[in-house]
């Protein structure tokens, strides 16, 4: 029987644990959003972050490096519209400038940590003699 480090790799990457913080962060700030947003845009917010660390975990659950980074990519994607949805929600001042700044911060954590594992990924490798 393997062992969960064995079977799911992907949970021992900061990147992905970052991006699991992350959607803690935003569910708990989206559960004070309006009433008639909680199936609107609450919902869009949390889809947003919950596909981040998804994508990363599934990512690392295909067969090939060229998918890996093809699932990093959608998972950047994710980071890009849920900054985007951040955005409308504190311009409709749904959430308080503290906690969108907190989200903003794990945001662009998440976002670095997803380009540096990216870049290391598609950088050419050295032929060993």
């Amino acid at each position: 029987m393997s062992s969960e480090k064995n079977a799911y790799p992907y949970k021992q990457l900061n990147l992905w644990k970052k991006a699991i913080e992350l959607v803690s962060q935003v569910y708990k700030t989206t559960g004070k959003l309006p009433g008639h947003e909680q199936y609107g845009l609450a919902s869009q917010i949390r889809r947003s972050a919950v596909s981040i660390p998804s994508n990363i975990a599934e990512g690392h659950g295909r067969s090939s490096e060229k998918e890996l980074i093809r699932f990093l990519d959608i998972a950047k994607g994710s980071i890009f519209e849920l900054d985007t949805q951040m955005e409308i929600a504190k311009q409709l001042n749904y959430i308080e400038p503290q906690e969108f700044k907190h989200i903003s911060e794990l945001l662009d954590e998440t976002s670095r940590m997803l380009t540096g594992l990216r870049n290391s990924k598609t950088k050419t490798k050295p032929n060993n003699p």
